[in-house]
């Protein structure tokens, strides 16, 4: 066995030693290496009669949800379930908030109820670091604001290595709603630091500005234009974003019309990408204005395989984050 070997082995079970999930950022590429590795290890729950593992059987994950979500809600409580965990529900329009209860105080009183993780979407950017701060259950960001959303970056990343094989060197295209996508800054994040090189597009309107700064010291690239043909030009990997219209307090654009003729990915437009090109997107999907319906349903798209390793990811980020490790996660897997 080669140190390098050894080295990575080391790492892997010492790598991710957090008690909340918030972001990317903040996150090292041994760490994010840490996670993949775990996701890799509990794909292979998903394909059996009986889809479920003891790893997490006692505890209890809450997913508190302020947003609307079908995909991340639901694989959540997918995989705290495929885990053995108990998984409790609640949403906006069902917890005391609606009353006038404050947010932290909402926490504080889960909290008193002891469990183990807090899975949290809130329209507001920075709510779950509010409540790291206060609570001493882990808290899980699954999605705040227009900021980050950690778990879909990681599920993407995995569902890129799993046809790329390695994502240092790849041309990856981020086309859409870049100014309200908290998918595309986790994304930046994640991919350049392992050294992808991103070329990120859409209207001049929803381009923030110095967004290539989001990854300086990282060892991949960013290239910003308003020009989606500059940007899909010999691209190995096509990732388009929703149109946010429920987080634009002004018109950014004349229609979704226009935005659809100038912005949205055609099979013409496709061709310009390499001929093993790959299709992704976040969902949900406005079909015929962000992508035409025959690229969602055809060869190239992955969205339903980024669907499905959304649940061995976020099986993976529970089981760290209640103390598990990479290396013990195989030995489960095969043992059970």
């Amino acid at each position: 066995m080669t140190i390098l070997v050894i080295l990575r082995i080391i790492l892997t079970i010492v790598a991710f030693n957090h008690k909340d999930l918030l972001g990317i950022k903040d996150l090292s590429k041994e760490e994010i290496l840490s996670i993949l590795d775990t996701a890799k290890s509990f794909k292979e729950i998903s394909k059996r009669p009986i889809k479920k593992v003891p790893s997490l059987r006692g505890r209890t994950i809450i997913n508190l949800f302020f947003e609307p979500s079908t995909r991340t809600r639901t694989s959540f409580e997918i995989a705290a379930k495929r885990l053995s965990a108990d998984a409790i529900n609640i949403s906006a329009s069902t917890s005391s908030v609606s009353k006038g209860e404050t947010l932290l105080d909402t926490a504080r009183n889960l909290e008193a109820m002891c469990p183990d993780v807090i899975v949290m979407r809130h329209s507001s950017s920075g709510a779950p670091h509010q409540l790291a701060r206060i609570c001493k259950t882990s808290i899980v960001n699954a999605g705040d604001g227009a900021h980050e959303h950690p778990t879909q970056a990681l599920l993407d990343a995995l569902t890129i290595l799993d046809h790329k094989k390695a994502i240092e060197g790849l041309e990856i295209a981020i086309i859409g709603d870049i100014t309200h996508s908290r998918v595309a800054r986790s994304n930046l994040h994640l991919l350049a630091k392992l050294g992808a090189n991103l070329r990120i597009s859409g209207p001049p309107t929803l381009l923030p500005p110095a967004f290539e700064r989001l990854a300086e010291g990282y060892s991949g690239s960013v290239m910003v234009t308003p020009s989606i043909e500059k940007a899909l030009r010999n691209a190995d990997v096509v990732m388009m974003l929703r149109v946010q219209l429920e987080r634009q307090a002004s018109a950014y654009f004349p229609s979704l019309k226009e935005y659809s003729y100038f912005y949205g990915l055609n099979k013409k437009r496709l061709e310009l990408a390499k001929s093993d090109v790959i299709v992704m997107h976040p969902g949900p999907v406005n079909r015929g204005i962000e992508i035409a319906s025959d690229i969602v349903d055809g060869n190239y798209s992955l969205i339903l395989d980024q669907v499905t390793n959304g649940v061995a990811v976020r099986m993976a980020v529970l089981y760290l984050i209640t103390g598990g490790s990479s290396a013990n996660a195989q030995k489960e897997v095969l043992e059970r």
